[in-house]
């Protein structure tokens, strides 16, 4: 198997080296990712000015960092690499669940395997910072990858990993809350800027991804690329005037 993995932390981000070494376990890893952190970037696609990228090992894994966005890395490694079986995304440095999914960098690399017809993982856990104990995470990452990579044939999964994970299940996306706000401040100059921030989330709805989480689950979530509203859409077939 021929796995390929990227991020939207960079290519220098501690969960990208902990992912490469559980996935070896799986099959040949190549990485291609961001030379910057690209967080919250979404599906960008960089399209105005050339793309290049320079070899970087990391660990012992063949590695390139890529002056683009995550789904840029994702479209240049498969078309450099022939016959990649996965994309995995991560493991990134902070949870992707919920409305946040919608501006997820790190989703946005898996959902760009997925559009180019190759299964698409994103893996993202609660992590507090870069120094955070991997080694604690490998053996819950491995469970996830040994079942969705041996058992499963989903095109595209969404895995977010608890601080300290009991176990894991398998959950739908919690749209329910937006947990984004933008914060006014003055800088030193007395001019008003904006910052985004996030707002904690309560009453979230029992077997969504934000519900594992806090309640000590890893989530596994399967996701589509189409996301038409089919229930909507066949009401209005059926009150448009016909003839």
């Amino acid at each position: 198997m021929r796995i390929l993995i990227s991020n939207d932390d960079g290519i220098y981000s501690p969960g990208i080296l902990a992912l490469a070494e559980v996935a070896a376990e799986f099959g040949q890893v190549r990485i291609v990712a961001p030379d910057v952190e690209q967080s919250a970037m979404g599906h960008a696609i960089t399209y105005s000015r050339p793309l290049n990228y320079k070899k970087t090992p990391i660990g012992d894994f063949e590695a390139y960092r890529v002056n683009g966005t995550p789904a840029d890395c994702v479209s240049l490694g498969v078309s450099l690499w022939s016959d990649v079986d996965v994309v995995l995304s991560g493991i990134n440095l902070g949870l992707n669940i919920g409305n946040g999914c919608w501006h997820s960098g790190t989703l946005a690399a898996a959902k760009q395997g997925a559009l180019l017809k190759l299964r698409g993982i994103a893996l993202s856990a609660t992590v507090e910072d870069e120094n955070a104990d991997w080694e604690e995470l490998k053996p819950w990452v491995r469970k996830v990858l040994d079942q969705v990579l041996t058992d499963y044939d989903f095109p595209l999964l969404n895995v977010n990993f608890p601080q300290h994970p009991k176990a894991f299940r398998w959950t739908r996306q919690s749209v329910r809350h937006y947990d984004g706000r933008l914060t006014p401040g003055t800088d030193p100059a007395g001019r008003q800027y904006y910052w985004f921030t996030v707002d904690p989330v309560e009453e979230t709805q029992q077997d969504t991804d934000r519900w594992a989480i806090q309640n000590g689950f890893a989530s596994i979530t399967p996701l589509r690329l189409d996301i038409t509203d089919h229930e909507e859409l066949a009401r209005a077939w059926d009150t448009q005037p016909h003839g």
